[in-house]
């Protein structure tokens, strides 16, 4: 009888953890689908309240220039400086490794492709998200643990017509725009390093360039403008307005945002090829 109470007692600890070890994924994949479904209903809400704004004439245009200046104007010098020396990177790069059986004026082509449907979307993404993404969040986050937040609501003013709406617009109409310039900044870059490092003329570069080119490219890269501009301001904004815990959640916020915000540029980064690419 003793044997077996000690054989059933020396089961239980591996009944035990073998339980565990089969519930606790499930646990944790509960958790990370039921806050996936939270923060995706929170900002399902946001978008659409937004909308409502903008489409009832209520978007404060001060705002919307205060905007327009902070995301657009102010990050022009930094992401003129990222797409030129994503181009000079790029040339380099791809001289170093084409050999004498390759014409070097396909250079133009691998550089103008490569800045315009990858390396200027992608890094004006990551100047914005580290540039305008954080600040949004830390700022948001700021005015909700020091009640702000509850201050306008109390007042009567609604916080997504004066904080999101102007924030989410201006992401859309800044971000295509510094796309463009990243676009004709990083292939200028590219043509200059190729006379440079390698050797390669203005006319070889730009008739390697037209060589390959797709009137499609630059809508692409536009594309994915448009919809970076959409995601980063709209995580950061909600991310903003969800904090919670004094000046420790502004900063466990704020570094979530970020973590969200390069998650979703390079998710959506992708999907992007198999979508809009294979026609």
């Amino acid at each position: 009888m003793l044997k077996g109470l000690g054989s059933q007692s020396s089961k239980s600890p591996m009944l035990a953890f073998v339980q565990a070890a089969l519930v606790r994924p499930l646990v944790v994949a509960g958790r990370a689908g039921e806050a996936f479904a939270r923060h995706s209903g929170a900002m399902s809400l946001l978008v659409w309240r937004s909308l409502v704004v903008v489409f009832t004439g209520k978007l404060p245009m001060r705002e919307l220039l205060a905007q327009l200046r902070s995301m657009g104007v102010q990050s022009i010098p930094l992401v003129l400086v990222t797409a030129t020396l994503s181009g000079v990177v790029t040339t380099q790069q791809g001289g170093y490794q084409f050999t004498n059986s390759i014409p070097m004026y396909v250079l133009g082509s691998v550089v103008t492709s490569s800045v315009i449907l990858e390396l200027a979307p992608v890094m004006t993404a990551f100047v914005l998200i580290g540039r305008v993404g954080a600040r949004i969040t830390a700022e948001l986050g700021t005015m909700q643990v020091s009640e702000q937040i509850d201050a306008m609501y109390s007042l009567g003013r609604d916080p997504v017509r004066y904080l999101a709406a102007p924030r989410l617009l201006a992401g859309l109409i800044a971000t295509p725009l510094l796309v463009a310039m990243a676009d004709a900044a990083g292939v200028f870059a590219g043509m200059i390093a190729g006379r440079l490092a390698v050797g390669l003329g203005s006319d070889a570069f730009l008739y390697g360039a037209r060589l390959f080119w797709h009137d499609w490219d630059l809508f692409y890269s536009l594309t994915k403008g448009l919809v970076f501009g959409f995601v980063i301001p709209l995580v950061a904004t909600h991310m903003g307005l969800a904090t919670r815990g004094g000046a420790e959640g502004v900063g466990n916020a704020t570094t979530r945002s970020v973590v969200f915000m390069i998650l979703s540029v390079l998710l959506l980064d992708a999907l992007f090829p198999p979508l809009l690419l294979s026609r």
